[in-house]
């Protein structure tokens, strides 16, 4: 394979926040076509929502961008996640510029993939026709993804932070297809509570990232050395050992012993166990953990296997 086709590129365009049910049919098309052309399957998004940039209204997201990245390579095959600072520069871009010597000159694109409702460029004004029009006049492919539904509403980022903002977990995770997932370095906790029973981890959330509705879940945590356990994790104020005010996510790890403090934890959310309370006392509190414990050892052993692939 010469250097040149080493470099050409199979690209889907998106912001793929969530990479959702909707995200995946273009990631799917991205890496076949890749595959057919022998071509690098690739993304093309930005650091931070342009809504956010433009308005300047902060826009909470389901995912990080490190978790952005991760996801569409993991589950979806994707090799190459191309990340631009969304800055004036690329804000004042026309779009047929983005496209000719953004996407064509600089990464070499022989194929773009984009959703139906995709608009990029300068003040938004490239379209999915345009864009279709542009791939035809240069010779490139070009696929453009009808929407995505599921029982009858469309798969969107903006309904899947709805869900997760209102505690609908099950509901967010089927439109994810896969569990929402949260990636945070661990920071020293109080040490009460929990750290008794088992290993506790005081995550970091980036910021502008949304955790899901208070409460205890069922989740499974990953390690940076490849190892996984099962953990009971809460999300909330932690009112019986905490001022009740600032939001924390603390995992406690299921059978798993070592020392956690500066790793960076993936979390992916599975099942909401029961919400957040005030206990009388740490021992009271410490009961209830080890019984949450119980009920998420159940819950994996049911499922009769270690999280793997999204549902396809």
């Amino acid at each position: 394979m010469s250097d040149l086709k080493r470099k050409e590129r199979v690209i889907a365009l998106g912001f793929f926040d969530g990479v959702h049910l909707g995200h995946a049919a273009l990631l799917r098309r991205t890496a076949e076509e890749a595959a057919r052309r022998g071509c690098v399957p690739a993304v093309f998004t930005f650091d931070r929502p342009p809504k956010e940039v433009v308005t300047g209204v902060p826009c909470p997201l389901i995912n990080s961008p490190d978790d952005r990245r991760d996801l569409v390579r993991r589950f979806y095959g994707i090799r190459e996640v191309i990340m631009a600072p969304f800055d004036q520069e690329m804000m004042t871009t026309s779009w047929e510029d983005f496209v000719t010597k953004l996407l064509v000159g600089r990464y070499h694109a022989v194929h773009l993939v984009a959703g139906h409702d995709h608009h990029f460029g300068h003040k938004n004004q490239g379209t999915p026709e345009l864009l279709q029009a542009k791939c035809a006049e240069l010779g490139l492919g070009c696929d453009i993804i009808p929407k995505v539904e599921l029982g009858g509403v469309t798969v969107s980022s903006t309904y899947i932070r709805r869900l997760l903002e209102l505690g609908q977990l099950d509901r967010a995770n089927r439109y994810l297809g896969h569990p929402h997932t949260l990636t945070g370095a661990v920071r020293h906790g109080r040490g009460l509570g929990s750290s008794r029973l088992f290993p506790t981890a005081n995550l970091m959330i980036p910021s502008h990232v949304l955790v899901p509705s208070h409460g205890v879940y069922a989740t499974w945590v990953s390690l940076p050395d490849g190892r996984g356990c099962a953990a009971v994790t809460n999300v909330g104020t932690r009112p019986t050992v905490n001022n009740g005010s600032d939001v924390t996510v603390e995992a406690c790890l299921l059978d798993f012993e070592g020392d956690l403090y500066g790793q960076t934890l993936r979390v992916e959310f599975y099942e909401h166990l029961r919400s957040e309370i005030r206990f009388d006392s740490l021992d009271a509190l410490r009961t209830q953990i080890a019984a949450d414990a119980e009920a998420v050892r159940r819950y994996f052993a049911a499922r009769g296997t270690a999280p793997a692939d999204p549902q396809r």
